[in-house]
């Protein structure tokens, strides 16, 4: 026999109303978890924020920006003091070494650039015509001359030595060379 419950519904169907209500929700759960909403629900899904951590891949090196001239290094250039060499030898070149038969006069243009950009040099210069057959150490003549160049500066002028041969200089054979330069400090 069957008993009514305290509304006067059979209990075996207030039974079965409870099974269903839980159903529902339990199918209204599983959808809304799963993205799908049931019609007429209001359901907003929070948008997901990145932290400063999460732009990094440290297994991905490629950047994810382009870097600007603020994001590059540049180390601050180093105080270094200029090294100085007496020899200034490197600091002098040479060119068009002749002898005019005609004036008896053995030339040579010397270029000096002072590689300093703070301190100016006194050059003291020595250009020697040697022997060159036989080349046995012997020098024609030779040219002295002092010459200041300052800062970053380049200097010329034109090395000469004459010589009182008469008109009969014959064949001989000659060289130029830089013996000397050496720099002081000014």
């Amino acid at each position: 026999m069957r008993t009514r419950g305290a509304q006067g519904i059979p209990s075996g169907r207030r039974t079965g109303t409870r099974v269903l209500a839980a159903a529902g929700m339990a199918l209204a759960t599983v959808a809304t978890v799963g993205g799908c909403a049931l019609p007429g629900a209001d359901i907003k899904v929070p948008s997901p924020t990145l932290s400063a951590s999460d732009s990094y891949n440290p297994n991905d090196p490629t950047p994810s920006e382009t870097p600007t001239d603020e994001d590059t290094y540049s180390p601050e250039p180093e105080n270094t003091e200029e090294t100085f060499d007496p020899d200034g030898r490197n600091d002098v070149t040479g060119k068009d070494c002749d002898f005019s038969r005609s004036l008896g006069q053995f030339t040579y243009t010397v270029s000096i650039t002072n590689p300093s950009s703070e301190n100016t040099y006194s050059y003291d210069m020595v250009v020697n015509w040697m022997k060159a057959k036989p080349a046995d150490g012997k020098a024609w003549g030779v040219h002295q001359r002092s010459i200041t160049v300052g800062p970053g500066d380049t200097e010329t002028y034109t090395a000469k030595y004459s010589v009182n041969w008469g008109n009969n200089y014959g064949q001989f054979w000659y060289t130029c060379q830089i013996t000397r330069a050496e720099k002081t400090k000014l």
